[in-house]
């Protein structure tokens, strides 16, 4: 659980600095990046919902 939060934190600090890029200077390929990164923790959060019913049902 600490290492997919970590991982959550993570990805969460690179889709911040890409999204601030593309809304500050226009950078197109930022853009993109971000919206990668957003795809990436949606599935992250997933996990985290899925981990974390499992441990609050113990």
């Amino acid at each position: 659980m600490k290492e997919l939060i970590e991982k959550i934190n993570a990805e969460f600090e690179a889709f911040s600095k890409e999204a601030e890029l593309q809304v500050e200077k226009g950078n197109k390929a930022a853009g993109t990046r971000a919206r990668k990164s957003a795809l990436e923790l949606s599935k992250l959060f997933k996990d985290f919902r899925k981990i974390s019913v499992e441990e609050s049902k113990k």
